[in-house]
């Protein structure tokens, strides 16, 4: 029986992305649609996405709607479009008075009233709509409120008296802190007692830290996440709270669109190729190396890496190996990303440093991408914590076997490879260390010189099927679960 399935989220692909978040929201979205499920997506209206080339069109009975939030009056209309290669409606919030930033999120004093806004109108809109949400699925801090909105300020209300709630933890280090002066405007003055006293105390309050709480399911992106965020080293603080409700915690890794990233039909990529046909593999290496101005080597790999340039990436192990490995093996090393200064310094340093083996390109690039999981032999993610990550089921994908930190979705979804018995699918280490990394990409190295072998490792990963048609599963008997 179709469910119906209400989701907020501040990213949704391709309409507003900066990571992982916005590429979940819109395939398990899609994905859910294509079961048939009845599925309504909440977005807020920002500046960038009201300028792209999109067919919005305004909700009749959604236009310039009052709300208030504490003593703020706000204006919104609704906009709505369909999520491309699906039959999702996605609904915009346009409110301008807290969504005309140029970025996606503002880092101002009013990125709680644009979260809380948000959520909000979602649940009035689906009041309006006379739509009945069996779940209401909500994506990390920004709309972690949802769960006690429904039971305090929409309690009244039986259009919401079955439905249950789901909190998604992307990422843990960001959890929506604010003075909880804000009490009042996001609607929560009178029910502090649902809040965490030392919080309050303190003078705080946590959206994400709420959202804890009162959600009826709490769901991670991957199965190890889910563990590791229960201790002390990966909680970020709430390692307690989320012992307390492990009983309602399940990890589920992430999907990948095949339909964007597959070398089969990748639009980006000059040569196409599949596990039956490799031939392309090598063709967009080459291409990929004349396009930067590296030199072709005959037989030496290439490493790829494509990341934010930040802590959690586990870019500090980078400076004290790959200078040493640079200066003492045949390869060559390519990378797009920018973020943390230190880091692209560094990297720009290995440039210099290395002339003819190593190219970098600060910023981001969509296609450059594609190319480089196509083009490299070798892909780089020694992540500190990665709660799931895509870029390393992109690799197996691609036939591009992943040196990655045995931590979270990284745990779930790489094999180490074993060269006695031809399985497995990537190179992994446990510790942090410089030492860690430099085991395993010596690993990777020294296997790529069996040319029968490392056909066999691409093939393996290759195999693998993370689509979201299989990844959506678990998320349909969670659903089916709470709603009884």
């Amino acid at each position: 029986m179709p469910l119906r399935i209400c989701q907020i989220a501040a990213e949704v692909t391709p309409f507003a992305k900066t990571g992982g978040l916005g590429d979940v929201a819109a395939g398990l979205s899609r994905a859910l649609g294509k079961q048939g499920h009845d599925v309504r997506v909440f977005l807020p209206f920002y500046a960038r996405v009201v300028k792209l080339d999109f067919p919005f069109v305004a909700v009749d009975f959604l236009r310039d709607v009052e709300i208030h939030l504490g003593a703020r009056k706000f204006t919104y209309s609704v906009f709505t479009a369909r999520l491309p290669d699906s039959a999702v409606d996605v609904y915009f919030v346009h409110c301008p008075a807290l969504y005309h930033h140029d970025s996606i999120y503002s880092g101002e004093w009013d990125e709680y009233l644009r979260y809380a806004l948000l959520t909000r109108v979602a649940l009035e809109t689906c009041q309006r709509m006379g739509w009945a949400p069996d779940i209401v699925h909500v994506h990390d801090w920004h709309t972690a409120l949802a769960p006690i909105y429904l039971r305090t300020i929409y309690a009244w209300d039986r259009l919401f008296a079955k439905t249950r709630t789901v909190l998604t933890l992307h990422n843990l280090g960001y959890q929506g802190v604010f003075s909880s002066q804000v009490l009042e405007e996001i609607g929560l003055a009178g029910h502090s007692e649902m809040l965490y006293n030392e919080d309050l105390a303190a003078g705080r309050v946590s959206f994400l830290k709420t959202g804890l709480l009162y959600a009826d399911a709490l769901t991670t992106v991957s199965r190890t996440y889910a563990q590791e965020i229960q201790t002390a080293e990966h909680g970020f603080g709430l390692d307690a709270l989320l012992r307390a409700r492990a009983n309602h915690l399940v990890g589920i890794v992430n999907g990948v669109d095949y339909g964007e990233w597959s070398p089969e039909s990748d639009p980006y990529i000059p040569h196409k190729y599949s596990a039956e046909r490799l031939e392309g593999k090598e063709a967009t290496k080459r291409a990929l190396l004349e396009k930067i101005g590296l030199p072709v080597p005959r037989q030496a790999p290439v490493v790829g890496l494509v990341s934010r340039l930040t802590s959690q990436k586990g870019l500090d192990l980078l400076f004290d190996t790959l200078p040493e490995f640079l200066y003492h093996r045949d390869f060559r090393f390519i990378a797009l990303g920018s973020g943390e200064e230190r880091y692209e310094s560094f990297l720009s340093w290995l440039q210099v440093t290395f002339p003819g083996k190593v190219w970098y390109f600060r910023g981001y690039s969509e296609e450059l991408s594609h190319w480089i999981e196509a083009g490299a032999d070798i892909f780089l993610m020694p992540s500190r914590y990665e709660p799931c990550g895509l870029n390393q089921m992109y690799s197996l994908r691609y036939g591009t076997p992943p040196v990655v930190r045995r931590t979270g979705g990284l745990a779930d979804t790489v094999e180490q490879w074993n060269p006695v018995t031809r399985t497995g699918t990537g190179f992994s280490f446990d510790h942090f260390t410089p030492e860690g990394l430099r085991w395993a990409l010596d690993f990777a190295l020294t296997a790529y010189r069996d040319v029968a072998a490392w056909k066999q490792l691409m093939l393996n990963g290759m195999a693998k099927d993370f689509s979201w048609a299989r990844q959506v599963r678990p998320y349909e008997e969670l659903y089916r679960r709470l709603a009884g």
